[in-house]
């Protein structure tokens, strides 16, 4: 089956939205939870933005919200840009929430892009070029991979996976087209295709995506908040029972 996540609403001075959205969806059965990573939401430096590893942080660590028999619920970034700390810092977070959830963090990566720059510039913290932030972001991956982690590299749109090729790990595709997604995983040339996207529009937006992307092999379907997590994870059920018939 498909495995579903919802990212939090974490563009907040608070976390209270973010605690209790996650706790909504893990209920109603999501496998993961996710968090942005970003100082600001894209193109509003006036908003506030929480950063991921303590939301996190705080969802493992949770005596209510304890392991399940298949193996979630799942703690990820979607994704955890390179470049906003050193290396060696964000590989340290990332194993410091491992330590709450063994076996069940997804370290998602990305390199970040022009959208993406003003944030650096803002806050006095360098945007190497682009060959440095791939350089990075393999050296990262390649890291956590060798720890046992499950790795996701951002492959955007165009479906770009040298990166996640070259780490040995997964690709993380958002929004992409079913068609992609198929191609790649047709193509074994990484672990696990997976797919993320904005909340859709409808219920019945939501149920044509996850069909296609399921059918096309993503191996999770990941929506942002707004999405109904019921809904969602009667999707990915039916699309699954659809692939068995």
């Amino acid at each position: 089956m498909t495995r579903t996540g919802i990212i939090l609403p974490t563009f907040r001075a608070h976390p209270d939205d973010a605690l209790q959205a996650a706790r909504v969806a893990l209920a109603a059965g999501v496998d993961g939870v996710f968090c942005y990573d970003h100082i600001w939401p894209m193109g509003q430096p006036e908003r506030p933005a929480l950063a991921p590893f303590p939301i996190l942080a705080a969802l493992a660590a949770a005596p209510d919200i304890p392991a399940t028999a298949g193996g979630g619920p799942f703690f990820g970034t979607l994704v955890a840009r390179v470049g906003l700390v050193p290396n060696e810092v964000l590989v340290g977070q990332f194993s410091a929430l491992e330590h709450l959830a063994p076996g069940r963090v997804v370290a998602a990566l990305g390199t970040g892009d022009h959208l993406s720059k003003e944030e650096n510039l803002a806050y006095g913290v360098p945007f190497g070029s682009v060959a440095r932030r791939r350089s990075d972001l393999v050296a990262v991956a390649s890291t956590l991979r060798d720890q046992g982690l499950t790795v996701w590299v951002a492959g955007g749109p165009g479906g770009r996976t040298t990166e996640a090729r070259e780490a040995g790990v997964s690709v993380n595709l958002w929004g992409a087209d079913p068609g992609l997604v198929a191609g790649i995983v047709q193509a074994q040339e990484v672990p696990e295709v997976t797919w993320a996207g904005p909340a859709p529009e409808s219920d019945r937006q939501l149920r044509e995506i996850v069909a296609g992307v399921a059918d096309a092999g993503a191996s999770w379907v990941v929506f942002g908040w707004g999405t109904d997590p019921s809904v969602l994870v009667a999707a990915a059920h039916d699309a699954t029972a659809g692939a068995h018939t």
